[in-house]
């Protein structure tokens, strides 16, 4: 099977084309009402966060972000750069009679680098996007003024892994390996687990395992979720779904038409929140099925995605 290379050019062409010709924009409006514009975290519940609570039997905790820096592995072209500036070093002047000293930090960086939301601003269909939102209406250069990732609350919820790699017998799942609903079906039914309504499903495949040694490898393709897998989840109403990959979705994809179709079936059809580059290794290794779920995103006023590290808690 051959591997795609993605490039600078192939990020702004998926961006700017669609998934499914315009499907006679039967995709709109959304369940949630033509107004909506937080989509399936709708889904999200006071209920629901007692319920995911009474999961926590250890207290342990486990991250879901990985470092992010400049060596991250990341779409092109994003990139990551930090400055730090330390007018105390030397070359400053000291602050007050105790002269005080101190250090700050400037971040030139992509949003969409390391562990990642992706927000429902981010990838639409014809530029329109989730609810029938039309690139025109809310996106500017300076920010969006709709679907923004400050607009959002908290994700607390319950969390289902789906560990593919560990069922299949495998450390590292290749490269084009699709993740089909019977796939899902048949793993969740062994740990005794039924996806539901505001649960958020990370996916372990151990692809991030191929970051440490081979950033080109990693990026030129993943194991991960077809569209038919998008559209059984967003079903059930899962807030958002996440993979160890950095796209979620199988690459190549399964028809090699269509560019990043699993973003456009969650994100614009359905206000599927994605979560990208989880590390789901320590919760694998453990077994954890289930977990309580906590995401408090950054609040960056009109972003499309910000970097994150949600923790798992069991």
């Amino acid at each position: 099977m051959s591997i795609r290379r993605f490039t600078a050019a192939a990020l702004l062409a998926a961006f700017a084309t669609t998934s499914h010709a315009a499907d006679d924009a039967d995709w709109y409006p959304s369940r949630y009402g033509a107004n909506d514009t937080l989509g399936a975290i709708n889904n999200l519940s006071a209920a629901k966060v007692v319920e995911a609570a009474k999961l926590i039997t250890t207290g342990k905790t486990y991250p879901l972000g990985v470092p992010t820096g400049p060596d991250s592995p990341a779409y092109p072209p994003r990139q990551y750069a930090l400055t730090v500036l330390s007018p105390g070093d030397g070359t400053g002047a000291t602050m007050g009679a105790n002269r005080a000293t101190g250090n700050d930090d400037m971040l030139y960086t992509w949003m969409g680098i390391g562990s990642q939301i992706d927000g429902l601003g981010h990838m639409g269909i014809e530029h329109t996007y989730y609810n029938g939102n039309h690139a025109t209406d809310f996106v500017t250069p300076r920010g969006l003024t709709k679907l923004s990732i400050d607009r959002l609350p908290p994700i607390v919820s319950r969390g289902v892994l789906i560990d593919v790699a560990g069922h299949l017998g495998e450390d590292i799942l290749e490269a084009g390996t699709v993740i089909t609903p019977a796939l899902i079906e048949t793993i969740a039914e062994k740990n005794d687990v039924e996806i539901g309504l505001g649960d958020v499903v990370l996916f372990h495949t151990g692809w991030l395992n191929v970051a440490d040694t081979d950033n080109a490898r990693f990026m030129s393709g993943e194991p991960g979720i077809g569209v038919a897998a998008a559209e059984y989840l967003a079903e059930r109403g899962v807030v958002a779904v996440g993979s160890d990959s950095w796209a979620v979705e199988v690459l190549p994809s399964e028809d090699p038409q269509l560019a990043f179709p699993v973003h456009t079936t969650l994100l614009a059809k359905n206000g599927v929140y994605i979560l990208e580059n989880m590390d789901t290794r320590a919760l694998a290794a453990d077994g954890v099925t289930e977990f309580l779920f906590v995401l408090g995103q950054p609040r960056f006023v009109g972003a499309v995605q910000a970097v994150i590290n949600p923790v798992a808690i069991r």
